[in-house]
């Protein structure tokens, strides 16, 4: 267990954490794949995804949309047909309407009586602006791929996420369910980790690429983080 005295800020990743990306892809990508023809399981499909999109994130940088839209690509040739520049279109357009997970609001509704909270995400500003919406909490801090110009797991990312905070690594807990993009970078640079290892994830580590890194708590979801940080007594003083 934490110290969570010790913590002002609690930063998110926010796809696969807050907001229920694997339902989201799916969604988006398993029509497609049915409409060349082609048949694949939902656990086989997340982690093609999970291999093809870090590849993508290498080099210079590119937008989000720009990634997404070649991850369809990728998956085409690799189940061996050329998709249509809508259906290549059809992922990106589809973020907008992924929604968070029936924990994710209440959770962050209780965090945000205790502390600042900021997300860290592998995404472009408008797209984020639409999922913000959905979180119904106010967000102190954010920093997307698009301001850093990298993604994560990139340093970079979080070097810019601490300065814009303003904080030292022992005051902030980053929570994140993907151990390769979120708790490596993190746990290097001496941020604790909190890692969201939802059950209902489709196979080890659903639409991320695999990493051997032990975060320094494990929830199953972000209502059982913010039980654990928020007690009652804190809700009460800060209500009364």
């Amino acid at each position: 267990m934490f110290d969570f005295d010790e913590f002002r800020v609690i930063t998110f990743d926010c796809y696969g954490t807050l907001i229920d990306w694997e339902n989201g892809i799916l969604g988006a990508l398993q029509p497609i794949v049915r409409a060349h023809g082609r048949t694949i399981d939902d656990i086989k499909l997340l982690q093609m995804y999970g291999e093809i999109e870090p590849d993508l994130q290498y080099g210079s940088y590119r937008p989000y949309r720009q990634v997404l839209r070649e991850v369809v690509a990728g998956i085409g040739l690799r189940l061996d047909f050329s998709p249509t520049l809508a259906e290549m279109e059809a992922l990106p357009n589809s973020l907008t309407s992924w929604n968070p997970f029936p924990d994710t609001v209440a959770g962050l509704r209780r965090l945000k009586r205790r502390y600042k909270l900021g997300v860290i995400s592998n995404i472009d500003d408008d797209l984020f602006a639409a999922s913000e919406k959905k979180l119904q909490v106010p967000l102190d801090y954010v920093v997307t791929a698009q301001q850093a110009r990298t993604y994560k797991p990139s340093l970079n990312n979080f070097h810019i996420a601490l300065e814009k905070m303003g904080v030292t690594v022992q005051q902030v807990l980053h929570v994140a369910e993907s151990l390769y993009h979120d708790v490596v970078p993190a746990k290097s640079l001496g941020i604790s980790t909190v890692w969201v290892n939802r059950t209902t994830r489709r196979g080890a580590f659903g639409a991320t690429r695999p990493a051997d890194e032990q975060p320094d708590m494990q929830v199953p979801d972000v209502l059982s983080l913010a039980m654990l940080a928020v007690n009652d007594d804190e809700i009460e003083n800060a209500a009364g």
